[in-house]
């Protein structure tokens, strides 16, 4: 979009000042302060008639980007009254649809603000100290709050509910928020109320018009629901503390995370579930709001565990270095759980041991993967994860550790379970790639007794082997490259491993790869690892 004007000039709040967006026939009016309307300036009148008007009229360009993310912070904000909170943004320069605003399902939550009158001077009064004029309205469906808030003469008014369609019947058909397109037809009808659409057939104007009309009318009365979008992923679980004075300390931010975390322990024992994912909420003095969303390796209740997770993510987080005037309120949601039964006490006493330290061993575990995801992000904390193939470099892979990953001891399955038998010899560090080595043996097919590696001369003292591993024949495609010409089926030959050791406690992990006379005729070897 072109600017209209400067963005750096200054603006002088006494002086109307338009916002305005590029429009066929040139920019047209979209926001506009009290001084404008002051001096008949209208939303979506031109420009050049604006500036008629007013003199001294301040001309910026709107950015609906700005906009957007603004009235998001804002709702996020609103959180702090009910996990619902729904934004709404309304066409460019459309007065007919009026100012952007937001939805609060307070449905079992206005009783925490002493009822909804209460809660509705509370939520004023902190956008009033926010410098946002807001008319607010509470009604039983979305839509008759939507336009009470709109064309109630009240700035603030409440609806008992079963009073909608007498408190819409007086007002304009915009109240119904319909498209351009209906608006202007159903005024070249005669409609100007919504009273006379109400008492007019149905079947007419649902065959005169799209299904946006009876909806709209519909969800304002309550005939059907309107389902709202909310700005976060509604929390399984929800816990929130309003504070008589607003704290900034670290300490006392994990303080009051620990007493949410009681409280929501409480339900997921009753549910007999654990907390997969949190998300703490802080919200500052000056309207902004910082989240915290931490993960789980492991389903747990525990208090200290999240206490502690919390003060490492704290540790972190840019907000703490400036917390303002701090924060009046923390929230504390449970975002995703997972089933967490109880464990039953085995009768047996040395079971009973083994099955709780074995619980044990697994909780301590999962609690190092957390603290570790937390200093080191949720991606860079991996495990092992057994692959069934009889190629070494391809017989696991690394995995990121979550709920469905995690695993203490590593799997029993049939197709992993030879790579953890007792006889197969397996090195601490396995080479990303297998190093060429030159060794020397007494007969081409027997143990190795001296290997050079890396430029370094290893006297073989004691060797343990082979252990021939063969191609993966069954494997169609093959996962090797193709065979080179006059070298047999290159990368696909057969393997026989050796465990060696040197004079000075060194030890390898090496293969001679072909079989002599029948796959090559000069076989090659590789360092594979090394053992500790």
């Amino acid at each position: 979009m072109q600017a209209i004007s400067p963005v750096g000039k200054p603006i002088d709040p006494e002086r109307p000042l338009v916002l305005a967006i590029a429009a066929t026939g040139g920019p047209r009016i979209a926001a506009m302060n009290e001084a404008a309307e002051n001096v008949g300036i209208a939303i979506g009148d031109p420009v050049a008639d604006a500036r008629a008007k007013a003199d001294s009229l301040q001309v910026r360009a709107a950015d609906s980007g700005a906009d957007d993310a603004a009235l998001r912070r804002l709702t996020l904000w609103a959180t702090r009254y009910t996990p619902t909170a729904s934004p709404w943004c309304r066409e460019p320069w459309s007065e007919e649809n009026g100012a952007d605003g937001f939805f609060l399902d307070i449905e079992g939550a206005a009783h925490l603000f002493g009822g909804e009158e209460s809660l509705l001077a509370d939520l004023a009064g902190r956008l009033n100290r926010f410098g946002l004029l807001a008319r607010l309205a509470i009604a039983a469906t979305p839509g008759m709050a939507w336009a009470l808030s709109h064309f109630n003469a009240a700035p603030q008014s409440i609806l008992p509910s079963g009073n909608e369609a007498a408190a819409i019947a007086a007002m304009p058909i915009k109240a119904l928020r319909l498209s351009g397109e209906s608006r202007a037809v159903l005024r070249r009808l005669g409609f100007k109320s919504v009273g006379t659409l109400m008492d007019k057939p149905r079947a007419p104007l649902a065959a005169r018009f799209s299904d946006e009309l009876l909806r709209r009318l519909d969800q304002a009365l309550g005939r059907i629901d309107e389902p709202l979008i909310p700005v976060t992923a509604p929390p399984v679980y929800h816990s929130l503390n309003y504070l008589l004075e607003p704290i900034i300390s670290q300490q006392a931010i994990v303080a009051r995370a620990c007493r949410l975390m009681q409280n929501l322990v409480h339900v997921l024992v009753r549910d007999q579930v654990g907390a997969r994912a949190l998300r703490l909420s802080l919200y500052g003095l000056d309207g902004a709001v910082e989240t915290i969303d931490i993960g789980l390796t492991a389903p747990t209740r525990s208090v200290a565990h999240v206490a502690r997770l919390i003060d490492l993510k704290l540790d972190t987080l840019a907000a703490m270095q400036d917390a303002g005037f701090g924060f009046e309120a923390i929230g504390l949601a449970v975002t995703r759980v997972a089933p967490m039964p109880a464990r039953q006490i085995d009768s047996n006493i040395d079971r009973h041991l083994q099955l709780r330290a074995t619980a044990e061993n697994d909780d301590d575990i999962a609690a190092l993967i957390d603290a570790l995801r937390q200093r080191l992000g949720s991606n860079r904390v991996r495990q092992f994860e057994a692959v069934p193939s009889h190629i070494p470099e391809r017989a696991e892979k690394l995995t990121e550790v979550n709920g469905k990953t995690f695993q203490s001891a590593p799997p029993r399955s049939e197709d992993s379970y030879w790579l953890l038998a007792d006889d197969k010899t397996r090195p601490l560090l396995l080479l990303p790639q297998a190093e060429p080595a030159e060794v020397t043996a007494l007969v081409p097919e027997g143990p190795p007794r001296r290997l050079r590696w890396r430029g370094v001369t290893y006297d073989i003292t004691g060797a343990q082997g082979p252990e021939r591993i063969a191609e993966e024949w069954w494997r169609n495609p093959s996962p090797y490259p193709p065979p080179q010409a006059g070298e047999g089926k290159e990368g696909s030959l057969t393997r026989d491993y050796y465990f060696v050791e040197d004079g000075e406690g060194h030890r390898f992990w090496l293969y001679r790869e072909g079989l002599y006379g029948r796959e090559t005729a000069a076989a090659r070897w590789f360092v594979h690892g090394l053992f500790a």
